[in-house]
Protein backbone atom coordinates (compact mmCIF):
# COMPACT_ATOMS: atom_id res chain seq x y z
CA UNK A 1 0.00 0.00 0.00
CA UNK A 2 1.33 3.54 -0.69
CA UNK A 3 1.43 6.30 1.69
CA UNK A 4 -0.38 9.14 0.36
CA UNK A 5 -0.10 13.04 1.65
CA UNK A 6 -3.85 12.51 3.63
CA UNK A 7 -2.29 9.47 5.75
CA UNK A 8 -1.84 10.47 9.29
CA UNK A 9 1.86 9.89 9.95
CA UNK A 10 3.19 7.11 12.19
CA UNK A 11 2.33 7.34 15.97
CA UNK A 12 5.27 8.09 17.80
CA UNK A 13 4.13 5.28 20.48
CA UNK A 14 5.79 5.68 23.92
CA UNK A 15 8.39 8.43 23.14
CA UNK A 16 7.30 12.23 24.26
CA UNK A 17 5.19 13.60 21.49
CA UNK A 18 6.24 17.54 22.29
CA UNK A 19 9.23 19.09 23.98
CA UNK A 20 7.24 19.23 27.12
CA UNK A 21 6.72 15.92 27.63
CA UNK A 22 10.74 15.96 26.16
CA UNK A 23 11.43 17.50 29.37
CA UNK A 24 9.44 15.80 31.70
CA UNK A 25 11.32 12.64 29.99
CA UNK A 26 14.54 14.18 30.86
CA UNK A 27 13.89 15.65 34.51
CA UNK A 28 12.59 11.71 35.27
CA UNK A 29 15.60 10.55 33.88
CA UNK A 30 18.26 12.94 35.80
CA UNK A 31 15.99 12.62 39.15
CA UNK A 32 16.64 8.60 38.97
CA UNK A 33 20.17 9.36 37.59
CA UNK A 34 21.17 11.35 40.97
CA UNK A 35 19.93 8.59 43.06
CA UNK A 36 21.51 6.24 41.14
CA UNK A 37 24.48 8.07 41.66
CA UNK A 38 24.63 8.68 44.82
CA UNK A 39 24.64 4.86 45.69
CA UNK A 40 27.85 4.77 43.28
CA UNK A 41 29.45 7.71 45.62
CA UNK A 42 28.41 5.38 48.66
CA UNK A 43 29.80 2.51 47.55
CA UNK A 44 32.95 4.38 45.82
CA UNK A 45 33.79 5.26 49.44
CA UNK A 46 33.87 1.63 50.58
CA UNK A 47 37.76 0.85 51.07
CA UNK A 48 37.08 -2.68 49.33
CA UNK A 49 38.71 -3.23 45.88
CA UNK A 50 36.64 -4.06 43.39
CA UNK A 51 33.23 -3.53 45.34
CA UNK A 52 32.79 -0.24 43.00
CA UNK A 53 33.37 -1.63 39.77
CA UNK A 54 30.94 -4.25 40.59
CA UNK A 55 27.83 -2.04 42.05
CA UNK A 56 28.40 0.41 39.03
CA UNK A 57 28.10 -2.06 36.59
CA UNK A 58 25.03 -3.34 38.18
CA UNK A 59 23.71 0.15 38.73
CA UNK A 60 24.40 1.03 34.54
CA UNK A 61 22.56 -2.24 33.47
CA UNK A 62 19.49 -0.96 35.35
CA UNK A 63 19.48 2.52 35.19
CA UNK A 64 20.38 2.77 31.39
CA UNK A 65 17.21 0.53 30.40
CA UNK A 66 15.21 2.62 32.67
CA UNK A 67 16.18 5.67 30.99
CA UNK A 68 15.66 4.66 27.35
CA UNK A 69 12.10 3.23 28.63
CA UNK A 70 11.20 7.29 30.06
CA UNK A 71 11.98 7.88 26.60
CA UNK A 72 9.82 5.42 24.70
CA UNK A 73 12.91 3.87 23.24
CA UNK A 74 13.52 0.49 25.43
CA UNK A 75 13.66 -2.90 22.72
CA UNK A 76 9.88 -3.29 23.42
CA UNK A 77 8.59 0.04 22.68
CA UNK A 78 10.63 0.41 19.54
CA UNK A 79 9.39 -3.14 18.57
CA UNK A 80 5.46 -1.53 18.95
CA UNK A 81 6.21 1.02 16.93
CA UNK A 82 4.70 1.57 13.11
CA UNK A 83 7.91 -0.06 11.29
CA UNK A 84 8.82 3.52 8.86
CA UNK A 85 8.92 5.38 12.23
CA UNK A 86 10.72 2.13 13.95
CA UNK A 87 13.35 2.55 10.46
CA UNK A 88 13.62 5.98 11.35
CA UNK A 89 14.03 5.38 14.74
CA UNK A 90 17.12 3.28 14.35
CA UNK A 91 18.68 5.36 11.99
CA UNK A 92 18.42 8.45 14.33
CA UNK A 93 19.77 5.74 17.33
CA UNK A 94 23.00 4.94 14.94
CA UNK A 95 23.69 8.80 13.84
CA UNK A 96 23.63 9.35 17.20
CA UNK A 97 26.37 6.42 17.56
CA UNK A 98 24.34 5.01 21.28
CA UNK A 99 24.97 1.16 21.55
CA UNK A 100 22.84 1.12 24.35
CA UNK A 101 19.39 2.99 22.91
CA UNK A 102 16.95 -0.07 22.18
CA UNK A 103 18.73 -2.97 23.18
CA UNK A 104 19.25 -5.61 25.51
CA UNK A 105 22.44 -4.85 27.77
CA UNK A 106 25.00 -7.25 27.90
CA UNK A 107 28.42 -7.66 30.20
CA UNK A 108 30.64 -6.51 27.39
CA UNK A 109 28.61 -3.90 26.73
CA UNK A 110 28.92 -2.25 30.46
CA UNK A 111 32.35 -3.06 30.16
CA UNK A 112 32.67 -1.33 26.97
CA UNK A 113 30.74 1.58 28.84
CA UNK A 114 33.26 1.90 32.18
CA UNK A 115 36.26 1.74 29.55
CA UNK A 116 34.94 5.45 28.28
CA UNK A 117 35.40 6.70 31.80
CA UNK A 118 38.30 4.05 32.39
CA UNK A 119 40.63 6.68 33.91
CA UNK A 120 38.25 8.37 35.91
CA UNK A 121 37.56 5.09 37.22
CA UNK A 122 40.63 3.62 38.02
CA UNK A 123 41.68 6.82 39.88
CA UNK A 124 38.53 6.45 42.02
CA UNK A 125 40.66 3.02 42.90
CA UNK A 126 44.08 4.37 43.71
CA UNK A 127 42.38 7.02 45.68
CA UNK A 128 41.06 5.28 48.37
CA UNK A 129 44.53 4.73 49.74
CA UNK A 130 44.76 8.16 50.77
CA UNK A 131 44.05 8.45 54.47
CA UNK A 132 41.08 10.46 55.12
CA UNK A 133 40.32 12.22 51.99
CA UNK A 134 40.77 8.99 49.61
CA UNK A 135 36.89 7.82 50.65
CA UNK A 136 35.63 11.23 49.78
CA UNK A 137 37.65 11.37 46.58
CA UNK A 138 36.47 7.49 45.68
CA UNK A 139 33.03 9.05 46.46
CA UNK A 140 33.22 12.16 44.19
CA UNK A 141 34.67 10.33 41.88
CA UNK A 142 32.37 7.59 41.65
CA UNK A 143 29.37 9.80 41.50
CA UNK A 144 30.94 11.84 38.50
CA UNK A 145 31.27 8.80 36.23
CA UNK A 146 28.02 7.34 36.77
CA UNK A 147 26.67 10.60 36.20
CA UNK A 148 28.86 11.49 33.31
CA UNK A 149 27.38 8.07 31.59
CA UNK A 150 24.02 8.80 32.71
CA UNK A 151 23.73 12.13 31.37
CA UNK A 152 25.50 11.49 28.38
CA UNK A 153 22.90 8.44 27.57
CA UNK A 154 19.95 10.86 28.07
CA UNK A 155 21.57 13.32 25.88
CA UNK A 156 21.72 10.43 22.94
CA UNK A 157 18.05 9.89 24.05
CA UNK A 158 16.75 13.27 23.93
CA UNK A 159 18.34 13.89 20.06
CA UNK A 160 16.94 10.05 19.02
CA UNK A 161 13.36 11.85 20.28
CA UNK A 162 14.13 14.86 18.76
CA UNK A 163 14.54 13.37 15.03
CA UNK A 164 11.21 11.11 15.77
CA UNK A 165 9.40 13.99 16.50
CA UNK A 166 11.16 16.12 13.42
CA UNK A 167 10.84 12.88 10.95
CA UNK A 168 6.68 12.48 12.82
CA UNK A 169 5.99 16.43 12.40
CA UNK A 170 7.53 16.13 8.67
CA UNK A 171 9.88 18.90 9.49
CA UNK A 172 12.81 17.80 7.90
CA UNK A 173 14.07 14.37 5.72
CA UNK A 174 14.47 11.32 7.53
CA UNK A 175 18.29 10.74 8.68
CA UNK A 176 18.99 14.61 9.16
CA UNK A 177 20.23 15.55 11.98
CA UNK A 178 18.22 17.81 14.16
Amino acid sequence: MHADAQSPPPRLGAMPRDAQALQQAQQRSRALLHQRALVAAAVSAVPIPGLDWAVDAALLSKLLPQISEHFGLSPEQLDALDPDLRAHVQKAVAMVGSVFIGKLLTRQMILRLARTVGLRMGSKQWAKFIPFAGQAIAAAVGYGALRYLGERHIQDCVRVVQQAQAVHAGAQPPGSPP
